[in-house]
């Protein structure tokens, strides 16, 4: 990839990385080319607009260069910048989290539409918490609530505590290391989970920004990719309060699995669609509640 000068402006530095990126048929080159241009040269997009005729300079320049070689090669834009936004907010990002996706707000829009009381729920617990995405959107939405983020990655919750304070609720939030739900007391008004549902041989075929980047276990659902929600299920309705709600993401064709789990367990269930029509959440909750 030809190097960009340090005399070259802004907006030709995005053209030009924009270009670069296409040449490698990256489909999203031209928003990704903005994203890395204002990350290297320190910029919001308001500057680009205002004050793209200035020249990117000597440092810009090479921290552009190396930004576009890692793109080039398979790195997602998330990974190289540290950070992802999620429901309007900031998340950092660490190797031992996944990019929050926007499939996943489809979880956080079910727990809002669970017809809760005024102020929401007092206590959450999020399994498998990762960059603590879910859990901080969820306690930005609900002022009275207390949340739990847990998970078996001592970065993860590094990143997650970082996050929740990033995002003014650190004083509503506590992360610990856990093996799912099996050293908890409840009872929790709603539980939230985005397990790793990916079935352990498909792994090898998924897309390398995906295989390459992301942590392993926050994608191996075990052989079948039922795994984790066999051990949530087993473990969480005992912990939930009377009206109580468990929710969990889940893959485009294990809806009717996930059906006979929560009957298995005498949970009633109800699937949310994503943007794109696809079963993406399963909302639990005691039979009859």
């Amino acid at each position: 990839m030809t190097p960009v000068a340090a005399d070259t402006s802004r907006i030709a530095a995005r053209a030009r990385a924009a270009d670069a990126l296409a040449a490698r048929g990256i489909e999203t080159a031209a928003l990704d080319a903005r994203i890395l241009v204002e990350e290297a040269l320190g910029l919001t997009a308001t500057d680009l607009a205002l004050h793209g005729g200035e020249p990117v300079g000597q440092a810009g320049a090479e921290r552009l260069a190396s930004y576009l070689a890692r793109r080039s090669s398979g790195e997602p834009v998330a990974r190289i910048i540290g950070a992802w936004e999620f429901w309007g907010l900031p998340f950092g990002l660490s190797p031992e989290t996944l990019v929050p996706r926007p499939d996943t707000e489809t979880l956080v829009e079910a727990a809002l539409g669970l017809g809760l009381p005024p102020g929401g729920p007092r206590r959450l617990l999020d399994l498998g918490t990762g960059s603590g995405c879910i859990l901080v959107a969820l306690l930005s939405e609900w002022p009275r609530a207390r949340g739990l983020g847990l998970d078996r990655s001592h970065g993860a919750l590094v990143t997650a505590r970082a996050n929740a304070a990033r995002n003014g609720v650190s004083d509503r939030a506590a992360f610990v290391a856990g093996d799912w739900a099996a050293a908890l007391a409840g009872p929790f008004d709603v539980v939230v989970a985005n397990p790793p549902y990916i079935a352990g041989p498909v792994i090898a075929g998924l897309a390398e920004e995906v295989r390459a980047h992301d942590p392993r276990l926050a994608l191996d659902g075990g052989p079948d990719g039922l795994d984790a929600y066999r051990a949530i299920l087993a473990q969480v309705p005992p912990l939930l309060a009377p009206g109580g709600h468990l929710l969990v993401e889940i893959g485009y064709d294990q809806e009717e699995a996930l059906r006979r789990l929560a009957a298995a367990h005498g949970l009633s269930a109800q699937v949310r669609r994503d943007l794109a029509g696809h079963p993406r959440v399963v909302v639990m909750a005691a039979a009859g509640a």
